[in-house]
């Protein structure tokens, strides 16, 4: 059913339509009125060509009777189907309700295999190779947009097979990701720092945490500034998956490397969300995907 801003259109659209299929069934009886004046050639007198005449002949009474059957078969389907403006049709049918219902008998076919991976531990799911090829198409359908097909992420986007987590990479804090999504915020600490040199001094001190290549000098300056970091990140930059403040220390650089990008993240600050999927996936369809991903930092060692 079409959604009209105002009601002349919906008429509109629907006196149009009928017009036009009241006006073939007033031109096929006119035709069908028309008498044939026989005579040797029986042509309209037209001429193309010099020799190639178009004859007078009626309609043949197969091609009358199926343009009757069109005329009636539009009028049964525009009566029952949505058609004419916002008419919704007797059946009430759309392809909203359609589309519902279909997903509503795929997830009627699905429930029993979906129940044993419920039943099962995150561990045992990642495990179980039909488990983890639904939940690698889940992922390919709703993640990789973000993470890469890949799941290695890119810059801004987090890496998941690589057992750094900022939320935590328990099951359960994947899960609570999965479901609920996560708003990350990183506030500018420009002000709170001090000078631009104090800015820059900062950001040496932060490569230094990790054993990146630093100016000591400037890093040894720049130790003192990093209260106004801490609260987050800790004394000691590892941070706090409570908040989703990152490791600073563990050399894996979320959104870029160097002085400038770390100074372009203390001067600006940065904000990060990724989005909720229970509206969604099912709760089922979660489990699996949190199994799945779950497994992709917890894949056995290839053997020597």
């Amino acid at each position: 059913m079409s959604d009209f801003i105002n009601n002349f259109w919906s008429v509109y659209v629907a006196g149009i339509t009928l017009a036009g299929i009241v006006g073939c069934l007033v031109l096929l009886v006119i035709t069908a009125r028309k008498k044939v004046v026989s005579d040797e050639e029986n042509t309209t007198g037209h001429v193309w060509d010099e020799d190639l005449r178009e004859l007078n002949n009626p309609m043949p009474r197969w091609w009358v009777w199926m343009f009757v059957i069109t005329i009636i078969f539009g009028l049964l389907y525009l009566t029952a189907y949505p058609g004419l403006g916002t008419y919704a049709g007797k059946l009430q049918w759309s392809q909203v309700g359609a589309y519902e219902a279909e997903v509503e008998k795929a997830k009627a076919e699905l429930e029993p295999m979906y129940a044993r991976f419920t039943a099962m531990s995150t561990e045992d799911v990642s495990k179980d190779s039909q488990a983890m090829a639904i939940g690698e198409r889940l992922f390919m359908n709703n993640c990789a947009q973000c993470h890469g097909s890949d799941a290695r992420g890119s810059k801004g986007f987090p890496n998941l097979a690589d057992n750094d987590w900022l939320h935590g990479g328990a099951p359960e804090n994947i899960k609570q990701t999965i479901t609920q999504g996560r708003i990350g915020m990183m506030p500018p600490q420009a002000e709170a720092v001090g000078s631009p040199d104090d800015v820059r001094n900062l950001a040496h001190y932060v490569l230094s945490l990790s054993g990146s290549p630093h100016d000591s000098l400037k890093a040894s300056l720049g130790k003192s500034k990093f209260t106004a970091c801490a609260a987050c990140h800790g004394m000691d930059g590892k941070g706090n998956t409570m908040l989703g403040a990152p490791n600073l220390t563990d050399d894996i650089w979320l959104h870029g490397w160097g002085e400038q990008a770390i100074v372009d993240m203390i001067n600006n600050g940065k904000m990060n969300e990724m989005p909720a999927q229970d509206k969604k996936l099912t709760p089922a369809q979660i489990d699996v995907l949190t199994a799945y991903v779950w497994g992709l930092s917890h894949k056995p060692a290839a053997a020597n």
